[in-house]
């Protein structure tokens, strides 16, 4: 198809020729490839060491978005780069210098889904073309979280526009804006969805880490394609004001890295309660402050973990990953339980029902106090209507028409709804507490399917994240091995806000499997 590009092209290397000349001399010092691969707390020691600088890593990111995003293999993942980047880099670095560190993620480009409201030069559009005129008024409450953590804001994520919440025929990662994002390890895969690019960037090294969001899948999805890490927190961890909604039953933000520890710092950064954002669960104490506390390579002695046990049995080529899998896990002192937790979720209709009322309500509010001269959902649909052959040239937008259709969240067809998918919490919580669980676990996904914009996404199978989605708590997603060079990913959850013990079971988990491996940029399976 002939790529539609409504991004800033060449930003980054414009960039790196207009950037003082500092900045030229810290980006030329570094050889190809040196940072790539690099943990945050590598970084942060070779910085406390004087071997490396912010605005040198932030060079070194940039150059590699031009060079493989716009570039080589064209992954389409970033949409946008950060022209006040390089600027912040260098304040930082003159704060290191002066004695103040901030913490863990001073220094460290981080990119942001491009549906999270940031107040600088660059436009928050979910994608899509109707919010070209979109730039925010303030930041997005995670946003603050970040630059006041010292974290170089290195620019915008593609993604499936409106968070996968316009077409139930959409291609995940492709959006009216970015064109499509390309799964960095076989391209003409999908990187699933709907934080394809945040992602897909983490994967390819384009960031140190990135920041994505979630409703159903959106973040676990893409992790498990990817081969990285992907946390999505329990809803109430991380604040939602300032990022385009779908759902205030099911969003939460997350972040994506290449390993546990560097997710744990980047969700340590975004985590913090906001009152402006009242959720479900209830956090009976004070967030922890710091995540990485909790990696422990010792995290799976004493722990029972519950197995999914319909997927012990799927596929062949991941039957015995997850067998392996299985075996680390005893090997590292965890007790495996066979167990049946997926059909938990099956609830006909009463999602959709929540998520279109939700929707209708939700982006109306935000679009009313945004900058954006579209100031309802109404008008989003004829916006689209009147600029078809740009914003759906492959597919509609029936979800926006069926969410206008509905009513207000007083709704009686709302209110039971909602009472059905509250309701998976609870069962969740019994089963855990009846069969004595720490967690549960079972394969992400299957192998990423072939990218196709007309007839849209093939689910390949298993999505054992699909329970913490609607139940409002958190899961964490890592890399299980691959299939045919394509990653496959391992998910665990437990209940509201156990974060502390999903980073202990994933992190010693990580430590004896060493399945992350870095992406190929091959053209093709066969």
């Amino acid at each position: 198809m002939k790529r539609r590009n409504f991004i800033r092209i060449g930003t980054a290397a414009g960039l790196f020729a207009a950037m003082p000349a500092f900045a030229r001399e810290a980006g030329n010092a570094s050889a190809p490839g040196e940072y790539a691969e690099l943990t945050i707390a590598e970084m942060q020691k070779r910085m406390q060491a004087g071997r490396l600088t912010a605005v040198t890593l932030t060079q070194y990111y940039l150059g590699r978005i031009a060079k493989i995003d716009k570039a080589g293999p064209k992954l389409a993942s970033v949409i946008e780069v950060n022209p006040d980047a390089l600027r912040i880099a260098a304040s930082l670095d003159k704060e290191r210098k002066s004695g103040k560190v901030r913490g863990p993620l001073h220094g460290i480009p981080v990119l942001l889904k491009d549906n999270i409201d940031t107040a600088d030069q660059m436009k928050t559009t979910a994608g899509s073309l109707a919010l070209l005129d979109n730039v925010a008024p303030r930041d997005a409450f995670l946003v603050a979280r970040l630059r006041e953590a010292g974290a170089v804001i290195l620019g915008k994520t593609n993604l499936s526009e409106w968070a996968n919440f316009r077409s139930t025929r959409s291609s995940s990662g492709w959006s009216s804006r970015g064109g499509q994002t390309r799964n960095p390890y076989v391209l003409d895969r999908s990187p699933c969805g709907s934080s394809s690019g945040s992602a897909v960037a983490v994967a390819a090294n384009l960031c140190a880490v990135a920041v994505g969001t979630e409703t159903n899948g959106s973040i676990a999805c893409p992790a498990s394609m990817n081969g990285i890490v992907g946390i999505k927190p329990t809803v109430g961890l991380v604040s939602r004001s300032g990022v385009i909604p779908i759902s205030k039953t099911q969003d939460t933000a997350g972040p994506f890295g290449r390993t546990v520890a560097d997710a744990a710092v980047l969700l340590g950064a975004i985590a913090g309660k906001d009152p402006a954002d009242p959720t479900q669960h209830k956090p009976q104490k004070p967030f922890p402050a710091d995540y990485t506390v909790f990696l422990d390579a010792d995290g799976l002695k004493g722990k029972r973990i519950g197995v999914e046990k319909t997927m012990l049995k799927m596929h062949e080529a991941i039957d015995p990953l997850l067998q392996k899998a299985l075996e680390q896990l005893k090997a590292g002192g965890a007790e495996i339980v066979e167990i049946e937790y997926m059909k938990i979720q099956k609830l006909p209709g009463a999602e959709s029902a929540v998520l279109q009322y939700e929707f209708k309500d939700g982006i109306n509010r935000y679009l009313a106090s945004s900058n954006a001269k579209i100031k309802s959902l109404e008008a989003l649909i004829a916006f689209n209507k009147a600029n078809r052959a740009k914003v759906m040239p492959y597919f509609g937008q029936e979800l926006f028409e069926s969410s206008q259709a509905k009513g207000d969240l007083g709704a009686r067809e709302y209110k039971e709804a909602l009472a059905k998918i509250n309701g998976v919490a609870d069962a969740i919580s019994d089963l855990l507490d009846k069969e004595r669980l720490d967690a549960l676990c079972g394969p992400s996904t299957g192998p990423a399917w072939c990218t196709d914009p007309v007839n849209g996404d093939f689910w390949t199978g298993y999505g054992s994240y699909g329970p913490a989605a609607l139940s409002g708590f958190p899961s964490i997603t890592l890399p299980m091995g691959t299939v045919s060079g394509l990653p496959v990913g391992i998910s665990f959850l437990a209940k509201a806000y156990q974060e502390p013990e999903l980073i202990r079971i994933a992190y010693a988990y990580e430590q004896m499997s060493r399945n992350r491996v870095e992406p190929g940029f091959r053209r093709s399976v066969g």
